[in-house]
């Protein structure tokens, strides 16, 4: 399984470097850098990515990859771009940048390579989305910034992160969340599955009283589903079943009886042809008169 997403996330990559490659070609000897050659850059030197999809770096991941370094130094090279001689932007790889200023590094393995920012935004982008730490909020977010900055399709964005267009279009719905809901997202309290669960219930209370329950029961998606089930179909404890209309020819008898008898009469008949007819009265008094129209 691990194999296959590695080769679908790398397709994204492939194609972004495939076009930074037409674009190194065009530009001079000068500014051209193989993307392969490994370069030790000063950490004084290097400024944060400003298209970084992602806000937040949790304090205990950050920390794990701090000691990870201390026992073990950079294994992967960040990337970098070169904007000036001696200034660099990184493109991708701002964990271990933070990382490596924590631990007290003073320089850092790099790769650069040349990027305009149109292509640099692009590819900041679809690096972070491959990340498993990534929550589904952040992809989302991510996605639509691609749409909208980089003027990507639907297609074009799931050919570019190596996903089906259908898994795009799922986590752009995660964006007409209620924020309550999207907090959670980020928080990770609920999933991806649950969200798109919940995006099933067209009111914005039900939806935000589903989640409320997911939370505190710990549903599971399976459970989730069968919830929004019941909410979507309730069902009416001991109800009683709609009356069975008559057919023409016993309302006729039915209107008949109430005209001789002056008062309101009820008639039922089951589809075999039994039936009861019910004839109310008020008192005694009424009573009687009702036995002398049927001459009883």
């Amino acid at each position: 399984m691990a194999k296959k997403v590695k080769k679908e996330l790398g397709k994204g990559i492939r194609a972004l470097l495939a076009d930074d490659k037409v674009s190194t070609a065009r530009s001079t000897k000068k500014t051209s850098t193989p993307s392969t050659d490994v370069q030790e850059i000063l950490l004084s030197e290097i400024e944060a990515n400003p298209y970084q999809p992602r806000k937040d770096f949790i304090a205990e991941d950050l920390e794990e990859l701090v000691q990870s370094i201390k026992t073990y130094g950079i294994i992967q090279p960040i990337t970098l771009r070169r904007l000036a001689p001696n200034k660099y932007q990184i493109i991708s790889g701002e964990r271990r940048y933070r990382a490596s200023k924590i631990v007290g590094l003073t320089k850092i393995p790099a790769y650069l390579r040349t990027a305009d920012d149109q292509l640099m935004l692009e590819m900041a982008l679809v690096e972070n989305i491959q990340r498993a730490d990534l929550n589904a909020l952040e992809v989302a977010i991510t996605y639509q910034r691609l749409i909208d900055e980089c003027g990507l399709t639907h297609e074009s964005l799931a050919e570019r992160v190596g996903k089906k267009r259908s898994s795009v279009t799922n986590y752009l719905r995660l964006q007409k969340l209620p924020p309550e809901i999207k907090q959670g997202l980020k928080d990770r309290k609920i999933s991806m599955g649950h969200a798109r669960e919940l995006l099933g219930i067209d009111d914005v209370a039900v939806r935000i009283s589903v989640y409320k329950e997911i939370l505190e029961k710990d549903l599971s998606v399976r459970a989730t589903e069968q919830l929004i089930k019941l909410f979507k179909n309730p069902v009416v404890k001991n109800a009683k079943p709609a009356p069975q209309s008559l057919a023409l020819e016993y309302k006729k008898v039915q209107e008949e009886l109430e005209h001789k008898l002056e008062t309101k009469v009820n008639l039922k008949v089951d589809n075999k042809g039994k039936g009861a007819i019910s004839i109310p009265f008020s008192n005694t008094k009424d009573l009687n008169r009702i036995l002398d129209i049927l001459d009883l």
